[in-house]
């Protein structure tokens, strides 16, 4: 760490860097900043900063405490658009006065699950494709949102506005170590696809809080709008981001069947969907999230999985013949709204508990199944799911009941106001019938 810090004071006096960005995010992910001037960076690496805790509690905010942000140095980028008064980033950790990790830390609770896998000799690698839309900005946030063309899956739009969205956003994010692999237009009009190259997990999670800032900085600059709302228009495909992870042990890639008597890699996977109904709160941790995955339209609503069907909640692509780093399994009900600390440390603790406990790997649906065959529910609101989270044995020895606590509280608070609120469906539907 001490050459890491070294590094990034040597950058920051050598690019002019005026201002420091210290990045933390709340319990359901949306993130938080402090800015320090360069003359503080010294201190803010060695001490921490200071700040109210009570911050990361989000909508069930309660009593202040303090707890200080220790940036990660390994984090450090330049904002690429930021010119005159450059503004650099780190992500941190939160800690309390003692030094000890704080309880209510997304990311540290990432980091322990992190830990957990590597004492067994496992490193996870995870892939995403992260799926938005853009809107022309009218100023209006009560109006429908306006698509930009009629585009359909991979068509070429001839938008210059949406051309040079695209090339300005992978531009930035490559400027900040975010590699990315590919894009292209999705399946409804205004929706846009861009697939971030496989990482370990506490790298993802920092770059998707970053893309989620990127995309929306370049729509802004151009007069337009993005948004990761899972389902922002009735009647065409929502968002979401599917995540194709691999697990290794040392350079063995126990996602891919080149020995039959090695049954980890199925037992990873067999835990993934043990645990995908109690762990949705986070994976799709909104309201709106169940919109999506109800409407079919390739989003899962059941747990399965599956080689070559559309609906399912993983699918196991078919690997590169002689390439065993090509195996992986694609996670499929996430969205990009989601708080991907909490979101990767549930996915690997459900894996590992997959293989501590041997779990036995149900069959695959194919591409016609139907009924029964589909496997149990995925929760079909956020109230199910939040009751689901709140009582997972799993959840709690993952995150910890401060964490569980907070989040169950702010799901809750929104559960009740959806459920108080008066909709257009409500008035479309009764307002002259009854």
């Amino acid at each position: 760490m001490q050459a890491d810090a070294e590094y990034v004071m040597r950058v920051v006096e050598e690019r002019g860097v005026q201002f420091l960005r210290l990045w933390f995010v709340d319990v359901i992910g949306s993130l938080k900043s402090l800015a320090v001037p360069a003359s503080e960076l010294e201190p803010a690496l060695l001490e921490g900063v200071g700040l109210d805790g009570s911050a990361i509690e989000a909508g069930a905010r309660g009593s202040e405490r303090d707890v200080y942000a220790w940036p990660d140095p390994r984090s450090f980028q330049v904002l690429p658009w930021t010119q005159e008064g450059r503004v650099a980033r780190m992500c941190c950790e939160l800690r309390l006065p003692d030094g000890e990790p704080f309880a209510g830390d997304s990311r540290q609770a990432l980091c322990r699950v992190l830990d957990q896998a590597a004492d067994l000799g496992l490193t996870l690698q995870v892939g995403c494709e992260i799926e938005f839309f853009l809107f022309a900005e009218d100023g209006d946030p009560a109006r429908p949102p306006v698509p930009l063309d009629n585009g359909s899956y991979f068509d070429l739009t001839v938008q210059d506005v949406v051309s040079d969205f695209g090339r300005r956003a992978i531009e930035h994010l490559e400027q900040m170590g975010i590699p990315v692999t590919a894009s292209h237009h999705e399946v409804a009009p205004s929706q846009h696809e861009i697939h971030l190259k496989h990482t370990d997990p506490l790298s993802m999670a920092d770059a998707i809080t970053t893309f989620r800032i990127v995309v929306k900085e370049v729509a802004r600059d151009l007069g337009l709008f993005a948004t990761f709302m899972p389902k922002p228009i009735g009647g065409l495909s929502g968002s979401g981001m599917h995540l194709h992870l691999s697990l290794y042990e040392e350079e063995t890639n126990l996602l891919y069947d080149g020995d039959p008597e090695d049954k980890r890699g199925r037992q990873f996977l067999a835990g993934l969907l043990a645990h995908a109904a109690e762990t949705a709160a986070v994976s799709n941790q909104w309201v709106n999230s169940y919109k999506r995955l109800a409407a079919g339209m390739e989003a899962p609503s059941h747990v399965n999985w599956t080689r070559d069907g559309a609906n399912a909640l993983v699918r196991v692509p078919t690997g590169r013949p002689g390439r065993p780093e090509s195996a992986r399994v694609e996670l499929r009900s996430p969205d990009a709204a989601a708080n991907p600390y909490l979101l990767f440390a549930l996915v690997l603790a459900a894996g590992l508990r997959g293989m501590e406990r041997g779990y036995q790997l149900a069959p695959a649906i194919d591409a016609g199944s139907a009924g029964e065959a589909l496997g149990v529910s995925l929760p079909g609101d956020l109230g199910e799911a939040t009751a689901l989270f709140d009582a997972s044995e799993l959840v709690r020895d993952t995150l910890g009941d401060r964490l569980c606590d907070w989040f169950v509280a702010n799901k809750r608070a929104e559960w009740d106001a959806y459920r108080a609120t008066v909709t257009d469906f409500d008035r479309d539907r009764y307002l002259r019938w009854l």
